[in-house]
């Protein structure tokens, strides 16, 4: 349970959330109100299904979390800030088995996860939404370091695997040709890749 002066992230209460107000799936105060039936489950989504679902479930009156970053990305020459999952493909949902239910029905859902130690999810949940909440960059993709192995997983390089040799904004990539001792580098940004294990 997450008490009132852990709870604060440097506010002094906790701010009030009645089912009437606005709501946000970014908001996760809402989720980790304690007086609030249910229990927490961890939703695995289908692929870019996040926003949509917990918009879905919102709509519904379940409360979710989905914890975003804002980052900036460019796009046909122009930067623009996009909101980006955290958690690629995972939301929070506070709710009964009812409610449970209710998201696998959406279609957008591949699995609805019991959590067995609540009060640690919670406790977790409560250092992301610190996190979201604060100016500090965030680094949405943090397997992806410099010096890891790494696939392409879409887009017109798909496939392709390399080594990360430099990453900030946007990666950079190098695809060795071993047998000539030369490789080829390509900037790429860091949501179309996986590491390799």
């Amino acid at each position: 349970m997450v008490g009132s002066a852990i709870f604060d992230c440097g506010r002094e209460d906790p701010p009030a959330h009645p089912l009437a107000a606005t709501r946000s799936p970014f908001d996760g105060t809402r989720i980790l109100d304690s007086s609030l039936e249910g229990q927490l489950w961890l939703v695995h989504t289908k692929p870019r299904q996040e926003k949509a679902l917990a918009a879905d479930l919102e709509s519904l009156r379940i409360t979710v979390f989905l914890p975003v970053a804002k980052f900036r990305r460019k796009y046909g020459g122009r930067t623009t800030e996009v909101r980006l999952p955290l958690f690629p493909s995972y939301l929070f949902l506070r709710g009964d088995l009812d409610q449970r239910l209710t998201a696998l029905r959406t279609h957008r859902v591949v699995n609805v996860i019991d959590v067995v130690d609540q009060d640690r999810l919670s406790s977790s949940l409560h250092q992301i939404l610190c996190l979201t909440n604060s100016t500090e960059p965030v680094d949405v993709y943090p397997g992806i370091r410099t010096g890891k192995r790494c696939r392409i997983i879409r887009g017109s390089l798909k496939g392709l695997e390399g080594t990360v040799i430099r990453k900030r904004n946007v990666c950079r990539v190098s695809i060795a040709v071993e047998v000539l001792g030369q490789s080829a580098e390509v900037e790429i940004d860091a949501s179309l890749l996986e590491v390799i294990e």
